[in-house]
């Protein structure tokens, strides 16, 4: 039911005559759901990579109004997921409007005894109605140091003192669940939630009511329940109760994203600055810089958006690297913004615009990654987490280097060090300092520059970067670095 704040009904009386009908939470999820399924709308916006795993697997568990665990590695759009499902609920819904009544109780169903004395007691003209607004009705919790007071609730020592009786539900304050009644509530890393609180749990999945202390409050709360969890420890044995897998309606698996297309995709959804980060596909088309949104625009050549996100897939399948941590996503869209940075401070120092981000900005990754990956302690190679990093980011270079020597055969290039040309790089050398040495070099280098054709100083020093890069990762010349420059050679 969507109306303007204005056209909603504000008491009992005005309610019921509206038309307005009480659903479960669920129900009202399933219906709109099916409502935007045979409309053709968008499901999941922002979700990117699941159409075909993942998402038909979490469209059945709604429909079959399950209660949902989440489970994969960390960067794997669980939370996104979970949070998504509010555009399921009604713009808003109607609750009574009494201060003293401590969650948002049902009109037509109300579950507290407050709420059944205005309904039956009280004339309709004169109960007020008020409207829970559907951004307001999820609500997340992080697993570890959560208690059973935060979440389910605990007797109040000021209410018994006020002389109200131990067993009646005047005595409780309330945690989260009970208070997100007829809403949804999201229980992040499952597997470190404390036993006590998770028996408290598998309850309200089964028997939908409230028991504290042993005290047996019943109340028929009507919540959807949500967790997310790593595979690693919630296949763990005792880290989750029996009883609370066992009611769990539904497990939908995530997973990375299966090629780096789509990983270049949700990085370009994550971290896209408005219109001033561009970037293209290889082609034969210059890059458009012709309208930047600022003096410090930055351009972003297609190939670099593809390294960026092929060092995380490179520590994915690295051996030094915890493959039951996982790297999440987050590493990416660090990286990517770190490299953005790196490219706006040297347009800022030299004056250049725009700024066009080179393998040499990979340089500054150190800040951005390390604590992101989580080293394999128990394998036989035992590398420091920057000589990790340092391994993967030459994998992701040569991985996608191999790709564009294979269709631009840019291997020729490698013959030009053979005549004893040194080529020097950096991160704060300008866009022109590459200009000048290529003057000097064999027409060969009109190869590098297919990568992303451009007549731009910025974008040619791009690719001449990344094809040094390359054949240096390949073994085709050798390099030397000292305080931050590169020297390419034979």
């Amino acid at each position: 039911m969507t109306l303007t704040d204005d056209a909603r009904p504000r008491n009992l009386a005005e309610l019921r005559n509206s038309g307005w009908r009480s659903k479960t939470v669920k129900q009202e999820i399933h219906d709109n759901f099916l409502r935007k399924l045979q409309a053709g709308e968008e499901l999941y916006p922002g979700i990117v990579g699941y159409d075909d795993t993942v998402l038909p697997e979490l469209n059945i568990a709604l429909l079959a109004q399950h209660d949902l665990l989440f489970l994969g590695e960390k960067g794997q759009a669980k939370s996104r997921l979970m949070r998504r499902l509010i555009d399921f609920l009604d713009d808003a819904i109607p609750y009574l409007d009494d201060r003293r009544i401590p969650l948002h109780d049902d009109p037509e169903h109300p579950i507290t005894k407050r709420g059944r004395a205005m309904t039956e007691g009280v004339p309709a003209d004169d109960v007020p109605i008020a409207w829970w607004p559907r951004e307001q009705r999820y609500v997340e919790r992080l697993a570890p140091g959560t208690k059973f007071a935060d979440i389910i609730g605990e007797i109040d020592p000021a209410k018994l003192a006020g002389g109200a009786s131990m067993g009646a539900e005047e005595a409780l304050h309330f945690g989260l669940i009970p208070r997100m009644h007829r809403g949804l509530f999201a229980m992040n890393e499952l597997p470190e939630l404390d036993e006590l609180v998770q028996v408290g749990l598998f309850n309200i999945l089964e028997e939908r009511d409230v028991q504290i202390r042993g005290i047996p409050v019943k109340f028929d709360i009507d919540v959807m329940i949500l967790f997310s969890a790593n595979p690693a420890t919630y296949n763990r044995s005792g880290k989750v109760i029996p009883q609370l897998k066992d009611r769990i309606g539904s497990v939908i698996h995530t997973h990375y994203p299966t090629d780096r297309e789509l990983g270049v995709q949700i990085l370009e959804q994550e971290v896209e600055e408005r219109s001033e980060i561009g970037g293209q596909r290889p082609g034969p088309a210059d890059s458009d810089l012709s309208s930047p949104a600022s003096d410090l625009a930055v351009v972003v050549p297609y190939f670099m958006k593809e390294l960026i996100e092929e060092i995380s897939r490179a520590a994915r399948d690295s051996k030094y690297v915890d493959h039951d941590s996982g790297v999440s996503a987050r590493l990416s869209i660090a990286n990517y913004r770190t490299m953005i940075a790196s490219a706006r401070h040297r347009a800022a120092v030299l004056g250049e615009s725009p700024a066009v981000p080179r393998i040499s900005d990979l340089g500054h990754l150190y800040a951005s990654s390390l604590g992101k990956l989580e080293l394999d302690l128990m394998g036989s190679h035992q590398m420091g987490e920057r000589q990790v990093l340092d391994a993967v980011i030459a994998q992701a270079i040569a991985t996608v280097f191999g790709e564009y020597v294979e269709e631009h055969g840019l291997a020729e290039i490698a013959e030009v060090f053979k005549q004893g040309v040194k080529i020097e790089v950096g991160d704060l050398l300008p866009s022109s300092h590459y200009a000048e040495l290529l003057k000097r070099v064999p027409p060969a280098w009109d190869k590098a520059f297919e990568v992303n054709a451009s007549e731009d100083a910025a974008v040619r020093a791009s690719c001449v970067e990344f094809v040094l890069a390359g054949l240096y990762a390949t073994d085709r010349i050798s390099r030397s670095q000292q305080h931050g420059r590169i020297v390419y050679e034979t």
